[in-house]
């Protein structure tokens, strides 16, 4: 059986077509699920007995079981699920002046092995379904909800590598952003990649409008081979070839995600090879204060040094925003509460 969660607005459609039920049925479907949020078949009201007995036979509605929730002063909200086979994810909603935002798990455990990263503490064990992809999206939204809110924007930046799971998350956005379901806009979700170059050429065809977001951490190949082992297999001239394909493709600004390690890529000198890297692109730098994990022995940039490297950025022409850090006071760190429970068990 599968999970309703899993079907793109087409292929709910080729589904209730291919076993002779009118068109509009399926799309009487897919706003019970994303606009009214029911989590039974029998609340479809207008569908018909024969048409629910079907939907409840060959589907299921994705549940998340919620192990855990802490909450931080800032409100940021960090949720430990428990799926269906009884792997843990996490999903944290974040709270801006623009709107909720809530970063979403792509995959259990990972494989990356950024050497600064919680999430690496926990190999892969398998890539999440387009349709658990929703179901996070949907409980915090039911929970905001509640506070006369919504899910206004989502960031696929939890653990895993979206694009080491591409087909499921190029559904779940799909999924997310259809007008007749939760009507998230398509630049209103960013998909965050780690560096798969293969990927990042198929993601350019595809020519959607999601943003593109690039976990970048090192200005240079001999900092990021030791930072980030995926630059072996792409060095950064490859990754940034695809970036430029990328962008004469879509004509859409580039964000480079740079966690700051305090005495590792902190100095001037990256700053200034930072600048020369991105010379002539349409790009803009996030700059994240590091949450510390205890196991890595990183420490976090302080604030002044933080703000020094964010000058020598703007000085040599790069446009860059030094984030308020989220979550500082609970496990906030991408992987770090499923770890711990992990361990706990």
């Amino acid at each position: 059986m599968k999970s309703i969660y899993d079907l793109t607005y087409e292929k709910l459609q080729i589904m209730f077509l291919e076993n002779s039920m009118k068109k509009y049925r399926s799309d009487q479907c897919f706003q019970w699920l994303y606009r009214k949020q029911i989590d039974s078949f029998d609340k479809m009201s207008d569908l018909g007995k024969e048409t629910i007995e079907w939907l409840k036979n060959n589907f299921y509605i994705e549940t998340l079981k919620l192990v855990d929730k802490q909450v931080a002063k800032d409100k940021t909200t960090k949720y430990l699920f428990e799926l269906s086979d009884g792997a843990l994810i996490e999903t944290v909603l974040m709270h801006y002046s623009f709107g909720k935002s809530v970063c979403i798990t792509s995959q259990v455990g990972c494989n990356m092995g950024f050497t600064f990263c919680a999430s690496g503490l926990l190999k892969k064990q398998r890539n999440l379904s387009s349709g658990e992809m929703v179901a996070q999206v949907l409980y915090v939204n039911k929970e905001l909800l509640k506070e006369d809110e919504r899910v206004r924007n989502v960031v696929i930046m939890g653990t895993g590598e979206p694009f080491d799971n591409y087909d499921n998350v190029i559904d779940f956005c799909k999924i997310i952003n259809h007008d007749k379901g939760l009507a998230i806009g398509a630049r209103k979700i960013t998909i965050s990649t780690c560096g798969i170059v293969p990927k990042i050429y198929d993601f350019s065809d595809e020519k959607v409008q999601y943003n593109l977001a690039i976990s970048l951490h090192a200005p240079n190949d001999e900092l990021r081979n030791k930072l980030m082992p995926i630059n072996k297999a792409y060095p950064l001239e490859e990754l940034f070839k695809a970036l430029r394909y990328y962008s004469e493709k879509n004509n859409r600004r580039l964000t480079f995600e740079y966690i700051l390690l305090k005495g590792v890529n902190d100095q001037e000198k990256h700053a200034v090879q930072l600048s020369k890297l991105l010379k002539g692109m349409n790009a803009f730098v996030n700059l994240i204060p590091y949450n510390q994990v205890d196991e890595h022995g990183f420490k976090s940039t302080d604030d002044k040094s933080a703000l020094r490297f964010y000058d020598w950025l703007m000085k040599n022409k790069v446009k860059a925003t030094l984030r308020t850090k989220h979550g500082d006071d609970i496990d906030a760190a991408c992987g770090q509460l499923r770890a711990k429970h992990e361990r706990i068990d």
